[in-house]
C-alpha cells in the first residue's frame, strides 16, 4: 500500500522553494529600479485581461461574495495600483539632499512568504506579487486552501509573464502541496526574512512563533459614527455601497453604526428607504447564534452570503429589496456577536446622546477584538472631527467615505492597497495601508560636514568660542571636568592620527 504523507512532501517543498527564492533574490537585488518597473507593468497588464475570469472562477471556488465585486477589486489592483507604483522609487538612491548631504537607500528585505485570504484571493495576491517584485523582494505564496486553485492560475499567469521579462526563476513562486506544516516550515525557514498575513487569523500565532517580522493586515470591527452635522442622505449611502459591497467580506467594511440621538429617527428611515432591514429582538437572536460558533469563532459559511440568504438560513422573511440586516443594540460585551466583525451584510446600531458619548461607543467597538483597524466618521464639524482623530486607538480614520473604498484607497488618497495594517499604537509592525516601502529598510548615509575640533571645548581645540565651551553641571568637581577633558583629547588624537 503507498502512503503519501502530505505534511513531509510540503515540508519538502518549502525548504526547496525558500533556498530558491534566496538565490533569486541575490540576483533581484542588482536589479535597477528601471528593469523592477518594466517587469511589474507587464504583469499587471497580463493578468488584467484575466481579471473577469478570476473573479467568477473564485466566486465558484469559495463560495463567497459577488463575482463581479471580485472583478472590481481584482481591476483595482492592476490599474490603480499600477498607477500608483509609478514612480516609485524602493531600491537604490531613493532621496538625496543635497544642501544637508544626506541619502536614503533602499535596499530589499529579502524572502517574503505571503498568506491570502478566502475572500478576495485573487486581488490581494496580485497586489502582493506587485509590491514585492517592485521593491526588489523574492515573494513565496501559500494558497488559502479554499482558494488554492485560483490563486495558483493567478499565480501561474503572473509567474510566467514575470520571467518573460527577466524575473530570475523562483522569485516568484508558491506552494503546490498546502498542508498548515509547510506554510510553517515556510515562515520559519532561515531564509525567510518578513510574512504578509492578510486576514488568515489562524496562521497568526504561527506566524509571530517563526520569530521573523509580520506584517499582519487583520480582522477589523470599525464603526461608522454619523454625527448631527452630516448629510445624512450621502452618509447612510455610502455605509450601504461599503457593507453590501461584495457581500460584505472586506474586513474594513463598517461593522456598526453608532448614531447621534436627535438624527436617530431621520437616519433609521434614510436606511430603511435604501434596502436595510431593522430585525426584532428575536430575529436578532436567531441570526446571531448562526453567525458564530460556541467557541466564538466565525462560522466560515456564513461569510459573504446576502442578506436574504442570511435571513432565510436563521428562519425569517425579509422583502425582496433588502440588502442589509440590522440589530438595534445597547451594549458592547464579548459575546455579544454584534459586538464583533462580521463578513457578511450585518450591522449593529447604537444610539447616542452626543458625540462624547458616541466617542466612548466607537473605542469599546473599536477594542473589543484589540484589533483597532479602521474607524469611519460622517460630520461637517471640523472640531468633533479632530476629537476623533486624535483619540481613537485604530489604525486609520476615515472622514465622509464609505470604509471599504476609503480604506483601500480608492475614495481617499490612501495608497491604494488590499493589506491594510491592524493594529494601535504599540500593537503590530505598521497601521499603513502596505506599500512597496514597508517591505524595504532605508540605508543612511551622511557626509561629513563639520570636523571634530567645532564641537570640542576651546580648552582642547584652541579655537571655539566661549559660546561653544560646553556648560558642566554644578555637581562636576574639577576632577570630573579634567577626567573628560584627557578623555576626549585622547579621542581627537586617535582621529587624527587615523587620517
Amino acid at each position: 500500500m503507498n502512503i503519501i504523507d502530505k505534511d513531509l512532501l510540503s515540508i519538502q517543498e518549502s525548504r526547496i522553494l525558500a533556498e530558491n527564492a534566496r538565490e533569486a533574490q541575490k540576483i533581484l537585488a542588482a536589479f535597477s529600479q528601471e528593469k523592477l518597473d518594466v517587469i511589474v507593468e507587464r504583469m499587471a497588464e497580463e493578468i488584467e485581461k484575466h481579471a473577469g475570469e478570476l473573479a467568477k472562477m473564485s466566486c465558484e471556488e469559495t463560495d463567497y461574495g459577488i463575482w463581479q465585486d471580485k472583478y472590481i477589486k481584482n481591476k483595482f489592483v492592476c490599474e490603480y495600483l499600477r498607477t500608483g507604483l509609478r514612480g516609485m522609487r524602493c531600491v537604490g538612491i531613493i532621496k538625496e539632499d543635497l544642501q544637508n548631504r544626506t541619502m536614503d537607500v533602499g535596499v530589499p528585505k529579502g524572502v517574503i512568504i505571503a498568506l491570502c485570504p478566502a475572500t478576495s484571493p485573487v486581488s490581494t495576491t496580485i497586489y502582493k506579487a506587485l509590491i514585492a517584485i517592485k521593491s526588489g523582494n523574492a515573494i513565496i505564496f501559500s494558497p488559502h486552501p479554499r482558494a488554492k486553485e485560483t490563486i495558483c492560475k493567478a499565480l501561474d499567469m503572473m509567474i510566467e509573464t514575470a520571467e518573460a521579462y527577466g524575473l530570475p526563476e523562483g522569485a516568484l513562486a508558491y506552494l503546490h502541496t498546502v498542508t498548515q506544516s509547510g506554510t510553517v516550515e515556510l515562515m520559519n525557514h532561515q531564509a525567510t526574512s518578513l510574512i504578509m498575513n492578510t486576514g488568515v487569523p489562524g496562521m497568526l500565532k504561527a506566524a509571530y512563533h517563526s520569530g521573523k517580522p509580520v506584517i499582519y493586515g487583520g480582522n477589523g470591527n470599525g464603526p461608522a459614527f454619523i454625527e448631527r452635522t452630516a448629510d445624512i442622505r450621502q452618509a447612510v449611502s455610502d455605509i450601504i455601497a461599503s457593507k453590501t459591497f461584495d457581500n460584505g467580506i472586506v474586513s474594513a467594511a463598517e461593522q456598526s453604526i453608532v448614531v447621534d440621538s436627535c438624527i436617530a429617527d431621520e437616519v433609521k428611515r434614510e436606511l430603511q428607504i435604501r434596502g436595510a432591514y431593522f430585525m426584532t429582538e428575536e430575529e436578532s437572536q436567531k441570526l446571531g447564534s448562526l453567525l458564530f460558533r460556541s467557541d466564538g469563532s466565525a462560522d466560515s459559511e456564513m461569510v459573504g452570503k446576502s442578506a436574504r440568504e442570511l435571513a432565510k438560513r436563521a428562519g425569517f422573511y425579509v422583502p425582496e429589496n433588502v440588502v442589509l440586516l440590522i440589530s438595534e443594540q445597547k451594549y458592547v460585551f464579548e459575546k455579544n456577536p454584534y459586538s464583533k466583525e462580521k463578513l457578511c451584510p450585518v450591522l449593529a446600531y447604537y444610539i447616542e446622546d452626543d458625540w462624547m458619548h458616541a466617542c466612548e461607543k466607537c473605542i469599546e467597538l473599536l477594542l473589543s477584538e484589540r484589533n483597532g483597524h479602521t474607524l469611519v466618521i460622517h460630520s461637517n464639524d471640523e472640531e468633533v472631527i479632530r476629537q476623533f482623530i486624535l483619540k481613537k486607538p485604530v489604525g486609520r480614520v476615515l472622514v465622509n467615505t464609505p470604509a471599504t473604498f476609503g480604506s483601500m484607497g480608492a475614495t481617499t488618497n490612501l495608497f491604494p492597497a488590499m493589506t491594510l495594517g491592524s493594529g494601535s499604537a504599540g500593537e503590530g509592525i505598521t497601521s499603513d495601508n502596505v506599500s512597496p516601502m514597508n517591505l524595504i529598510y532605508i540605508r543612511k548615509v551622511g557626509y561629513g560636514v563639520r570636523k571634530p575640533e567645532e564641537i570640542t571645548n576651546k580648552g582642547l581645540a584652541g579655537e571655539t568660542s566661549d559660546a561653544c565651551e560646553p556648560v558642566m553641571p554644578e555637581e562636576y568637581n574639577q576632577e570630573n571636568i579634567q577626567m573628560l577633558q584627557r578623555i576626549l583629547q585622547s579621542v581627537i588624537q586617535e582621529l587624527k592620527t587615523s587620517d
